[in-house]
């Protein structure tokens, strides 16, 4: 089932379940886990079932007052701040409306529409009113949203593209991705990544051998975003090479599986 936008949506006797799953204390890894949901999505429903409103985003719009976490004291979901950061650094970008207004974009792949209902999800959190937009383009939808502040709480915003110039973290992001490194490292692979299997052949003189394995990707044109990527997963112990300039890979067999614990494949 699709909404206009061609975004998934969620059988009804699907949301319920989640939502007694909830109830039961599951936590929602393993509620995704046993119903194939984004975890983003089952932290969406969370939040909206504790506002009152029985779960779904369009029934909590409006119930919180919005105030940025930066510069007006506000409080954030830092784990859903993490996988937005890595989703805008991955393919998304900000832009001033007007004077005073910003607006996030982050383009997504039309494939892949649970992580388009993933990203707009955590931009519901991150913004904190749901009020969502989606700009259809060949093959992709940019998921986007108005709002002041944005420039706030990604200060990476600057003229120009991310490749020409410096992306830095500030402390307080620093301790946030130290915190979430996975949830930075999701977004990071939801927006800019992938993961496939390669094969390989191999010539002996036994003769010829065909293997195949699974790897996860991550490409940038950026060397500071290449970096934030290998430095969370440093932060984890995941063993990385650079396969070309651009490209980082993970292939060992115990760092893939690591990494389909809280990332698996795009859907």
């Amino acid at each position: 089932m699709a909404d206009p936008y061609g975004r998934s949506v969620r059988p009804e006797a699907e949301y319920q379940q989640a939502l007694d799953l909830i109830r039961a204390g599951v936590n929602d890894c393993e509620i995704g886990r046993r119903l194939g949901i984004p975890r983003g999505t089952v932290k969406n429903w969370r939040v909206g079932l504790e506002a009152g409103s029985g779960g779904r985003t369009e029934s909590w719009s409006g119930q919180r007052k919005v105030t940025c976490f930066r510069c007006e004291g506000g409080w954030v979901d830092e784990e859903a701040y993490a996988y937005l950061l890595g989703a805008y650094l991955g393919d998304g970008w900000i832009w001033e409306a007007r004077e005073g207004l910003f607006q996030l974009r982050i383009s997504c792949d039309l494939k892949y529409p649970d992580i388009i209902d993933e990203v707009a999800t955590h931009i519901v959190i991150v913004r904190g009113v749901d009020k969502v937009g989606f700009a259809m383009r060949e093959g992709c939808v940019d998921v986007n949203a108005y709002w002041k502040h944005w420039a706030c709480v990604f200060p990476q915003h600057g003229p120009g593209r991310k490749h020409e110039r410096r992306i830095r973290f500030q402390p307080w992001q620093r301790r946030i991705v130290e915190v979430h490194p996975t949830a930075l490292i999701r977004g990071l692979i939801h927006s800019d990544g992938n993961r496939h299997v390669n094969p390989i052949t191999r010539r002996f003189k036994s003769g010829t051998r065909h293997y195949r394995y699974l790897r996860y990707m991550f490409k940038s044109a950026s060397e500071d975003i290449l970096t934030i990527f290998t430095d969370a997963l440093d932060h984890l112990g995941i063993h990385w090479t650079k396969s070309y300039p651009r490209v980082i890979s993970v292939a060992r067999r115990e760092d893939v599986a690591f990494l389909d614990t809280f990332v698996g494949r795009k859907s």
